[in-house]
């Protein structure tokens, strides 16, 4: 019979260090509970991290982990996860430390499709070292190193990880406790790279960053909850939804503009062509809401299964079980 898990099974006893009301905290929570859920044995899991305020994370976790160095989580999580290929890989990374130093590894571990989970926390500062603008603070964002205004456009993490041709892109918000767990549970299950970006608030450095789209006052109105088979719906009572105008996608009130529940459209997260799925990726709770919950999830060859299917088959042909057994195939001889 398999052993069940709670959340207090991953959890040791460390205390954890972030600032009040950082949204780490809530991510740290939903993690725990997500773990859980999926029932993987705490030795069966591994949390990498690289440097940042976000990567302190394994350090409150009862699985394996490893605080790597600055922009190398990926790398990392990587040879972790070819070598040890029946552990589940979780990897913690900010938007400084994944987008920037760590951006060329990001992008390579999502076209590989390397069978790991990616939580992307997207506060648009670098806090550990004190409030410098990051990869994805919007262009004018004046800071600690951009005092007159950064003369920088964003990354878009989502529009990043679709030009790496990833196959799992999920969000959520950190307040948003519920589909936060929902998200990193079906990042899990998941087979191949998948690509979790959560909009985490810095209490001390930029505070209240994602407010136009998180508080309760605009939540309902700026985002939506996708989910698989379910009509595109949003509002305080759902009274608004998506639809398909030509090639792009507008936001329309149900029963107006001669608009109706038939109109809306269904969210397909498993459809294998990207297109609507970036274009819902992209929008950016302005004229558009912020798409959260799971965007794409498409199943794909992975590089852990077939790189491993490749050496079986090399084995096989070769005869060769091992890397001593092949350096002693050919002829020998001894020096004495």
């Amino acid at each position: 019979m398999c052993q069940s898990y709670t959340a207090a099974d991953y959890k040791n006893g460390q205390s954890v260090r972030w600032c009040p009301g950082c949204g780490d905290h809530a991510i740290l929570n939903t993690l725990h509970k997500a773990m859980a859920t999926l029932g993987v044995a705490p030795h069966r899991t591994a949390v990498i991290s690289g440097i940042g305020c976000s990567s302190r994370l394994p350090y409150y976790m009862n699985t394996y982990g490893f605080h790597t160095i600055h922009g190398r989580a990926a790398a990392i999580a990587t040879g972790f996860k070819i070598a040890n290929p029946e552990m589940t890989v979780w990897q913690i990374s900010g938007d400084g430390d994944g987008l920037a130093i760590g951006g060329n590894h990001f992008i390579h571990a999502v076209r590989r499709n390397i069978d790991i989970n990616i939580l992307l926390f997207n506060n648009k500062i670098y806090g550990l070292t004190k409030g410098q603008y990051s990869p994805t603070s919007p262009r004018g964002f004046v800071s600690k190193s951009s005092p007159y205004g950064t003369v920088e456009d964003p990354f878009i993490p989502a529009e990043l990880a679709f030009g790496a041709r990833g196959n799992f892109f999920g969000r959520s918000i950190d307040v948003e406790l519920a589909t936060s767990q929902e998200v990193l549970v079906a990042a899990a299950r998941h087979k191949g790279t998948s690509v979790v970006e959560i909009l985490q608030n810095c209490v001390i450095f930029n505070n209240g960053i994602h407010s136009e789209i998180t508080d309760r006052a605009n939540r309902a109105e700026r985002t939506i909850h996708l989910r698989h088979g379910e009509k595109m719906l949003f509002g305080a009572n759902n009274e608004r939804g998506l639809v398909q105008d030509g090639f792009l996608l507008k936001a329309v009130t149900i029963g107006e503009d001669g608009y109706t529940m038939d109109d809306v459209l269904v969210h397909d997260a498993h459809t294998p062509s990207n297109f609507l799925h970036q274009q819902l990726a992209m929008m950016d709770g302005r004229e558009l809401p912020l798409a959260i919950g799971v965007i794409r999830d498409v199943d794909a060859p992975t590089y852990t299964d077939t790189l491993e299917e490749q050496i079986a088959h090399v084995r096989s042909h070769k005869g060769h079980a091992s890397l001593r057994d092949m350096i002693l195939a050919g002829s020998t001889w001894e020096v004495k």
